[in-house]
């Protein structure tokens, strides 16, 4: 009993065993020698050399290779800011510039205008 995660079935303990208990990537990118703990992150990744992008924005025709990167571009059409600044008004649409921000809250200001 390592993480104590449990599963409904065997099959899936002993993936999760193999992967992530002992580290095991048996999914190797046909382009480098990069190796993925699972077949969709090898996937994706192969993304990069051959440059397919799949998700395509229903709004302006902007393509991704992922998924993910598609949903977080949406935003700028739904104006959705979910990151909102504790210290300030400030929100954001995605976490990277968030805390980029969150930073000028924490810096030591030390030049004063005099």
């Amino acid at each position: 009993n390592q993480c104590g995660k449990a599963f409904t079935h065997n099959s899936n303990l002993e993936h999760h065993m193999r992967i992530i208990h002992t580290g095991e990537k048996p999914y190797q990118c046909n382009y480098c020698d990069k190796t993925f703990s699972t077949k969709n992150k090898c996937v994706t990744h192969m993304r990069i050399h051959t440059g397919e992008k799949p998700y395509q924005c229903i709004y302006c025709d902007k393509v991704f290779a992922q998924n993910s990167t598609l949903k977080l571009h949406m935003r700028i059409h739904s104006g959705e800011k979910p990151y909102q600044c504790s210290h300030c008004v400030k929100s954001f649409s995605d976490r990277s510039s968030y805390r980029r921000h969150t930073i000028i809250h924490y810096e030591e200001k030390s030049y004063e205008c005099s």
